[in-house]
């Protein structure tokens, strides 16, 4: 190891958070905040006699203790899907106004306003067909006739 990082161990240990907080910031990935953060610990650590293979050694223990047992909380945390209005759709019955096809989505009205639609079983659905919309994928509705 050089001996000018040797002697700035603080300056290093800092370069390695900002380095952790770009590459997270750009993938967002939940991977390399937890090294990012053991980074910071060493910081603090750095200021101490503590020799480098050792400070080496402690923040590898840390981030991986992080990353192994709160990225799965923090992650299905950040997962959480919030409801929508469009959520309160599925369930409900629909018209069919335009022809679905196996290969082409058709249209359906539901509280008065038109939805892109597809058939759940990829089957023809003629126009002027009741259905019930089971699930909504982006702004394409699945139903399925009754």
């Amino acid at each position: 190891m050089p001996m000018f990082i040797l002697n700035n161990l603080t300056w290093f240990w800092l370069a390695v958070v900002i380095v952790c907080v770009i590459i997270e910031s750009l993938t967002f990935a939940l991977t390399t905040i937890w090294f990012g953060c053991g980074a910071v610990v060493m910081i603090f650590l750095s200021l101490t006699p503590l020799p480098f293979k050792w400070q080496l050694l402690i923040f590898v223990t840390i981030s991986l203790v992080l990353l192994i047992f709160t990225r799965p909380l923090v992650a299905k945390k950040l997962a959480k899907r919030v409801p929508t209005n469009a959520d309160g759709l599925i369930g409900k019955k629909a018209l069919v106004t335009q022809k679905i096809t196996d290969l082409d989505k058709g249209a359906i009205k539901v509280n008065g306003v038109i939805w892109t639609a597809k058939a759940e079983n990829d089957s023809d659905i003629a126009e002027g067909v009741e259905c019930r919309i089971v699930r909504l994928e982006g702004n394409t509705a699945i139903v399925a006739v009754e």
